[in-house]
């Protein structure tokens, strides 16, 4: 959805690349709440249905988290030049700020199939079966901030980019155990956060690795969140 925004700039650059994020099955909730949060909660997705990892990384907007760092990378940019905000439709896909001030958005329904055959069929544009967006019973699209204190790991992992090294592949691999364990009913909800932010804050970067040390690193954080788990 960036990139098909990007386009329509005529490559003069942008001013703030916008995320969307659904907000999951717990938008709304203060971390009291959330302390007693079984699998089953977690996974009832208000909007999306999809594997369980990614739901549960919806859930506690880790998945948010992981796109900031893939659109540092790919649009070389910086999580200061990146906002995310919730927005509950899920009909606004991406949004760019170009350097005039104009907003560029990307809507379409609530389906993957949309981007990938954008992926497959680029840069031709090919008639799709999905359905067209009926504005008129969407009503409404809304946008909020999202509570960076009941959901710890988008913040956290913008943190995580600006460390660099090996850092954002602790993130990943800690993270991966933690929603391991959760869903095997090992622990609550709220040791995911708390699991991954020990794992990473405690684990010595090494800056410019090469990818067999950046594989290595997520294995390791995974093996280290494993014995804290247990």
């Amino acid at each position: 959805a960036v990139f098909r925004c990007l386009r329509s700039g005529d490559n003069g650059g942008f001013k703030k690349l916008i995320l969307t994020a659904s907000g999951g099955p717990f938008y709304n909730k203060t971390a009291e709440e959330l302390k007693d949060k079984g699998v089953k909660e977690t996974l009832a997705h208000p909007t999306w249905s999809m594997g369980a990892k990614i739901t549960v990384d919806s859930a506690t907007l880790m998945n948010k988290g992981f796109e900031v760092i893939e659109a540092c990378h790919i649009f070389n940019t910086t999580p200061d030049k990146i906002e995310v905000v919730v927005h509950r439709q899920s009909i606004v896909h991406s949004m760019v700020e170009l350097p005039d001030g104009a907003v560029i958005a990307q809507l379409s329904v609530p389906d993957m199939r949309e981007c990938i055959q954008y992926a497959l069929t680029y840069p031709e544009i090919k008639p799709s079966k999905l359905e067209s967006l009926d504005f008129s019973k969407i009503g409404a699209l809304t946008f909020d901030k999202y509570d960076g204190g009941t959901f710890p790991l988008l913040d956290f992992a913008c943190r995580c980019f600006r460390r660099g090294g090996v850092i954002p592949s602790v993130l990943n691999g800690a993270n991966e155990e933690a929603v391991s364990a959760f869903l095997k009913g090992g622990v609550k909800y709220p040791a995911i956060a708390e699991t991954v932010m020990k794992i990473t804050e405690d684990f010595e970067n090494l800056q410019d690795p090469d990818a067999e040390e950046i594989i290595g690193a997520g294995l390791e954080a995974r093996r280290r969140a494993a014995e804290l788990l247990r």
